[in-house]
């Protein structure tokens, strides 16, 4: 049967929660062991789709079409994994299923409540990760300890765990160990109280893993044991790494973490082999060939959560290239309103991620244009390749006033069009062209030499595209279509071949970015970089 990890989380929020799940489940799979992962949120949002950026950092989508969390990201790109639709469930969504359930008359006759039918549907969600194909299963139970709303998926687990059998289920707390510099100590008290909180409606934490920024003295741990009823060996510290997140992993092995929770889930030892991992990290802190700075211009910048995937997937390739990026971010607004282009001009590369709404778009268009006439390698992601396509139309094209009907209903020439399969939704949740769609690539183009195949998949997450009606005109003044999808309906890659890197793609490629394999894209646009 597969075994379950449930993952909480104390104190304050933000204290990584994801990436030592993710790290746990990349040293369990690298022991041998098939994990599945999974993010219960308690807000009441039924994805985050609707969100902005601002609110929950950046949207990540997975192959079958899931607007998740982006802790999902860390969970494909340490564990290898591949998330779906049953990755992530929020408080909304499983209202939503109850609801409709009591509609139709399932529960005729009864009283719908949180106990049993909303805590039932909650183990019906993490019961969604079972398989015969899937030894372990870790769910991240989303919020702090003692928020009101994360009370029905802490009982949900609760019930599971006991419904379980022993050895079956773990509770892992993940809590904050504060260093108060003016006391110059080092507090358990909050982790104590956290812990407090959960014994008060049941579980009791089999681990607990302390996020502190100073080393823990073995008082710390001898006192965390005594007052949160923990074993002394299985309180772990997690000390902030100082170069990368992809260090977590191999702090934790150190202290034999998934050794320790492989045996409180009564399963062997096989052989861990990390060396390539260690070898990835080495190069992020020591790269041979120096350094590159890329200019990120987006209009989310001050929440660096908002391009998560786009960091990572620019950390990888420098790692594929032996190179340290070093990553400017640069708000578009803010590029807007100067009179030159004095926060990007030494960059060695300019990329220009997605986004939604005209907030900023003069700003991007500008990065664009000004990389495009000084032939400096750039990357367009999204709305960056249709911000691409208006600054072409315009300063290339003479089409004045050439726009994307997203900005301006009534452009002259709207080079960007809402999909006509958009035209007549009207809801916003979850309604977007979502999740992994078939490429074709051109043989002649810098992104098949990057590929090194014409017949790619890729994830998407947008309702306007390149218009087709101007294809011909684009083509015919120099711009090349370097990809479509299998009909030739869609424009899927954009290139400038007269340039030494130009490239914009209607997808995402950094939601499938990953430590050990950059993606094709982001690994040539950082070689380019380069040769600047």
């Amino acid at each position: 049967m597969t075994k379950h990890i449930f993952i909480t989380g104390g104190v304050v929020s933000s204290l990584g929660k994801g990436i030592t799940a993710a790290s746990l489940a990349m040293l369990l799979n690298h022991r041998g062991y098939r994990v599945a992962m999974q993010k219960l949120d308690p807000y009441i949002n039924v994805d985050p789709g609707t969100m902005s950026p601002y609110q929950h950092g950046e949207v990540y989508v997975t192959d079958d079409g899931a607007e998740t969390d982006l802790d999902l990201g860390h969970y494909e790109r340490f564990a290898e994994i591949k998330c779906s639709k049953a990755s992530n469930f929020t408080t909304g969504r499983i209202y939503s299923t109850v609801i409709a359930k009591e509609r139709r008359g399932e529960f005729l006759g009864g009283t719908v409540q949180v106990i049993p039918h909303i805590t039932d549907e909650i183990k019906r969600a993490i019961l969604s990760l079972d398989s015969p194909d899937v030894d372990i299963a870790i769910t991240e139970i989303g919020g702090t300890a003692g928020d009101i709303e994360s009370l029905p998926f802490l009982e949900a687990i609760r019930q599971f765990k006991h419904e379980s059998g022993l050895g079956n289920s773990i509770f892992i707390h993940l809590t904050l160990v504060p260093y108060i510099k003016a006391a110059g100590e080092i507090k358990t008290k909050p982790s104590q109280q956290s812990v407090g909180i959960l014994r008060e409606i049941g579980i009791i934490p089999d681990v607990l893993v302390c996020r502190t920024e100073k080393p823990m003295e073995d008082e710390h741990f001898c006192k965390l044991a005594l007052f949160c009823n923990i074993l002394k060996e299985l309180v772990i510290e997690e000390r902030d790494v100082q170069n990368s997140i992809y260090e977590v992993p191999i702090e934790l092995a150190a202290q034999k973490l998934d050794i320790k929770v492989l045996d409180l889930l009564r399963l062997e030892h096989k052989e861990l082999d990390i060396e390539n991992w260690k070898q990835m990290v080495d190069t992020v802190i020591n790269p041979a060939n120096g350094d590159v700075t890329v200019a990120v211009v987006g209009k989310y910048i001050s929440l660096k959560d908002a391009y998560k995937s786009i960091y990572e997937a620019l950390s990888h390739a420098g790692v594929a290239n032996d190179v340290r990026v070093n990553i400017r971010m640069v708000e578009s607004e803010e590029l807007e309103k100067m009179t030159d282009c004095s926060l990007i001009a030494d960059a060695d590369a300019i990329l220009v991620p997605g986004g939604f709404g005209d907030r900023g778009i003069p700003g991007k268009i500008k990065a664009i244009k000004y990389a495009r006439e000084n032939n400096i390698p750039f990357l367009g992601i999204c709305l960056g390749m249709q911000c691409a396509v208006i600054e072409y139309a315009r300063n290339v094209l003479g089409l004045t006033g050439a726009d994307s009907t997203e900005f301006d209903a009534n452009t002259p020439y709207p080079v960007i069009d809402l999909m006509l399969a958009q035209k007549k939704v009207c809801e916003k949740g979850g309604t977007m062209r979502l999740g992994a769609y078939p490429c074709i690539i051109k043989t002649d183009s810098k992104s098949a030499r990057a590929y090194g195949t014409l017949n790619i998949s890729e994830r998407h997450r947008h309702r306007y595209e390149f218009n087709s009606v101007c294809r011909q005109q684009f083509e015919e003044g120099g711009l090349f279509i370097a990809g479509t999808s299998p009909d030739e309906s869609l424009v899927e890659i954009i290139e400038n071949p007269g340039l030494k890197w130009f490239v914009a793609c209607q997808f995402h490629p950094e939601f499938k970015s990953r430590p050990l394999q950059a993606h094709p894209l982001f690994r040539d646009f950082i070689k380019a970089a380069m040769t600047k």
